[in-house]
């Protein structure tokens, strides 16, 4: 069985390196036929410089797409075999710019018959194929633009990851998962607080058995985030968002935005009209979570927290 009918898409990579391998020891025979001692490689290059024009590497990167390092590395060689030279700019003695050399012109009059019978070579294969592809490449070229294929791949990681996260209520077996989340993000950026460890320590008396709602974040059984919802006395607000902790280990997996989702439809559940929280502006994943789960900046309050200078709400 072929390797790439094996692999899938994934070798998608492998795949275009193989057959740009193919198309390029192609291209080195074919610059022989018409008796023209260039490399594939330097083509981009040499075609910027054929219509006569003197430019910076600079100039020749931005009109090729390709990067400054890789034209200055093709330039060296060029100006090595002689299809270039390189002088200083008439306008600006500063700048260094580049041109084809009489050997490189020599080489652009003979290679006109070159470029119209590679060009129908070309036309003859896609008549050939069902798909075009240079028209597919045109499109891969621009939605690549848009997002990288990095940023594709780190998305359904995300996704993957994400899909194994589950969101439960509290239990007493995730007391000491509670706290120590907690104590860990709040050490981290600032310091333990009176407040926090009556929360904390007593989770039950402080908001369980007060109307509150914990939810914990499991994955692959693991408590790895906790939140909590807790009412107030509050003629503006019915509940707080509040001690939201996600492990380190365990980030880049949707899960404060798993666990705000789960409090904020416990708060629906339960009538609620608008929720409240409090966080800090350096913590700017945190404030960019809260805007995606749809919170908005109030005026200050008063808080029991130091670390609190934001203030949010989201009305049901």
């Amino acid at each position: 069985m072929n390797f790439f009918d094996t692999v899938g898409k994934m070798a998608i990579g492998s795949r275009l390196r193989l057959l740009t391998d193919k198309i390029t020891e192609d291209a080195a025979q074919v610059y022989g036929m018409y008796g023209i001692s260039m490399q594939p490689k330097w083509f981009p290059v040499f075609y910027a410089l054929s219509r006569g024009e003197n430019k910076t590497i600079t100039e020749i990167a931005r009109e090729i797409g390709h990067s400054h390092v890789s034209v200055s590395k093709i330039v060296r060689e060029m100006i090595k075999n002689g299809f270039i030279k390189e002088k200083k700019d008439k306008t600006d003695g500063r700048k260094t710019v580049v041109c084809l050399s009489p050997k490189g012109m020599e080489v652009n009059e003979k290679i006109a018959a070159q470029y119209i019978d590679v060009n129908n070579a070309i036309e003859e294969l896609s008549a050939q194929t069902k798909h075009d592809l240079w028209k597919a490449m045109q499109e891969w070229e621009f939605l690549l633009e848009q997002k990288s294929l990095l940023r594709r791949v780190q998305e359904q990681q995300k996704l993957r990851e994400s899909s194994q996260v589950r969101i439960v209520p509290y239990q007493p077996q995730y007391r000491q998962a509670f706290h120590d989340l907690n104590e860990e993000w709040i050490s981290t950026y600032f310091k333990m607080e009176a407040s926090d460890y009556k929360a904390l320590d007593d989770p039950d008396g402080h908001i369980l058995r007060k109307g509150g709602h914990i939810f914990v974040a499991l994955y692959h059984d693991e408590p790895v985030g906790v939140c909590a919802l807790i009412p107030m006395k509050d003629p503006d607000y019915d509940f707080e968002l509040a001690k939201m902790a996600v492990s380190p280990r365990a980030q880049g997996k949707s899960i404060g935005w798993l666990l705000g989702k789960a409090c904020i439809e416990k708060a629906r559940e339960l009538g609620a009209s608008k929720v409240y929280l409090e966080s800090n502006t350096i913590l700017k994943p945190a404030i960019s979570l809260y805007h995606k789960l749809g919170f908005q900046k109030v005026a200050a309050r008063k808080s029991p927290y130091e670390r609190a200078n934001i203030q949010m709400e989201l009305a049901l």
